[in-house]
């Protein structure tokens, strides 16, 4: 009786034990892999795109020569050169720990590309600052500037969208045709001469219609090949210096969470074993009952 007890316990213990390693192994891992990422994750403000709360950011725009080959009904092909405006931004957002340096070697960057900062904003105090720049870039350094930015600090999220704008672009042309037109009849009625009320009025109109033509003119000056950029927005947020955890405290953690979870299993599994006990006596008990009635 004694025997097949010990043998009994031992077999359990064995099984409880291999449990115990399971969970244990199962912990150590847990915290190298999802704890680590979770720690790599948290940061202020990460996440939040500064740049979609700022109105009236430079746009800037590029342009490109496309080739299109056609040929006319029995004759020779043709070669038409049709001139695509764009609008290319790249987005960046970064943590450094070492934010100082990072900073100063973002604007020297700037510098050696030929950039230009458009837009510059500092936010928060020391271990916890931000810097957002709009940087412009010239289209042919763009993409070496995108990939050389990103060797700052730990990139978190890198992106590039490219929209045309050529449509926008010649309707932009084709509106300020119009208005010079108006511009010009307008000031043909006003060499004409008349009553001064009528006078007045015209030289009203003739001044909105040329303070539209400027307006116009600003939009339409972004296209103009001298100010040809894409955009690359950057944002660096501080971070505090990575701690390291240490292998033994790791092994702590992974043995205490283990044990307390063994204990909660064998805990469960002693009531629940008492618990099927106390209840097959229950029914034994009343088979009893039932025979003896009978």
């Amino acid at each position: 009786m004694v025997k097949n007890f010990k043998k009994r316990f031992w077999k359990i213990s064995r099984w409880y034990l291999g449990l115990f390693i399971l969970l244990f192994i199962f912990r150590l891992i847990y915290g190298y892999v999802v704890v680590s990422k979770n720690i790599d994750s948290n940061g202020s403000g990460y996440g939040e795109d500064f740049f979609s709360n700022i109105d009236n950011l430079r746009k800037n725009y590029a342009s490109e020569k496309i080739v299109k080959e056609g040929a006319l009904p029995g004759g020779p092909n043709l070669n038409t050169i049709s001139n695509q405006k764009f609008e290319k931004t790249a987005s960046v957002k970064t943590k450094t720990s070492e934010f100082d340096k990072d900073e100063k070697s973002i604007k020297s960057k700037v510098k050696s590309y030929d950039a230009v900062i458009q837009y510059e904003q500092n936010l928060g105090q020391k271990r916890n600052r931000q810097i957002h720049l709009l940087i412009g870039v010239n289209p042919d350094k763009f993409d070496e500037f995108y990939l050389d930015v990103q060797k700052i600090g730990r990139v978190k999220n890198a992106e590039i969208t490219k929209v045309d704008k050529t449509n926008e672009y010649r309707q932009l042309n084709a509106k300020k045709n119009s208005i010079e037109n108006t511009l010009e009849s307008l000031k043909e009625l006003k060499s004409r001469g008349g009553k001064i009320s009528d006078f007045i009025s015209l030289n009203e109109k003739i001044l909105e219609v040329e303070e539209k033509l400027q307006e116009l003119g600003v939009e339409l000056g972004n296209f103009d090949s001298v100010n040809e950029f894409c955009t690359v927005k950057l944002s660096i947020y501080e971070e505090k210096p990575e701690k390291q955890i240490s292998f033994i405290h790791r092994l702590k953690v992974a043995f205490e969470w283990s044990i307390e979870y063994i204990s909660i299993i064998i805990f469960t599994s002693f009531v629940l074993f008492i618990s099927i006990f106390v209840l097959l006596l229950v029914i034994d008990k009343f088979k009893v009952i039932t025979i003896s009635n009978k």
